[in-house]
């Protein structure tokens, strides 16, 4: 993929250098338009798909290698949970996000997710521990390489890792839903310092969660959504 700069503050919506080189893998015919989605929600949950960057539709035919019906249905079901808007009849982008619906995005991540790592204190097994820890030293690999890609996909893996632990798909689903949402303004924060700071609370997470401590594991996650937030909400009013 080619590396960009990243944009300037105040013309992160527009910049056409966003419009970086996105790889995909050819795929089978049999659950075509499912397989879409799922490759273009994890490059959205990965921060591979930047705020202002387009994702055309003729791109993804070509790239998948189908025709253009099942990238437009999973195109659209991905307008439907909020993660794409039109930005013409034949190409979608990053849905702009206003101070109120970074809010509303926060306070419901807050409950929602503090529910998921209650739940993965009570209930994590050795597996689950094992898995949680090898995605956090891919989080301490990226910091210290400062690799902000890396780092991105790392945070999510981090974070569901987590998820998982408490037992519930449908919940880690709902979370999904949710990270389809803020995760491309996760890109922002490759300005501040909020990736080490961020590891701290990690590795908090991570000690509470080990401890089976769900009071101070909500107090780590409560931490690292808020630290994200209040970076975003300064840059949107920049």
């Amino acid at each position: 993929m080619a590396s960009h700069e990243p944009p300037q503050r105040g013309d992160y919506m527009s910049d056409p250098s966003l419009r970086a080189e996105l790889h995909f893998v050819p795929i089978n015919r049999d659950t075509i338009q499912e397989r879409i989605y799922r490759q273009v929600a994890d490059l959205i949950l990965d921060g591979e798909v930047a705020p202002g960057q387009q994702v055309t539709i003729q791109r993804l035919t070509e790239s998948f290698q189908v025709s253009a019906t099942p990238v437009r249905e999973a195109l659209k079901r991905l307008a439907a949970n909020g993660a794409l808007t039109f930005v013409n009849g034949r190409a979608m982008g990053i849905p702009r996000i206003d101070q109120d619906r970074l809010d509303d995005l926060r306070a419901v991540r807050l409950e929602v997710e503090s529910l998921a790592v209650t739940w993965a204190a009570e209930r994590r097994t050795d597996a689950h521990l094992a898995a949680i820890r090898q995605e956090k030293h891919h989080l301490e690999r990226a910091v210290a390489d400062n690799d902000v890609s890396a780092y991105l996909r790392s945070n999510r893996a981090f974070h569901f890792a987590i998820y998982r632990a408490s037992g519930s798909p449908t919940l880690v689903n709902i979370i999904e839903n949710l990270w389809l949402q803020i995760g491309p303004y996760f890109n922002l924060l490759r300005e501040s310092d909020n990736y080490a700071s961020s590891n701290e609370r990690h590795r908090a997470m991570w000690e509470s969660i080990r401890a089976r401590d769900a009071v101070a594991a909500r107090e780590a996650l409560a931490g690292d959504i808020n630290g994200a937030y209040e970076i975003i909400s300064r840059m949107l009013a920049s």
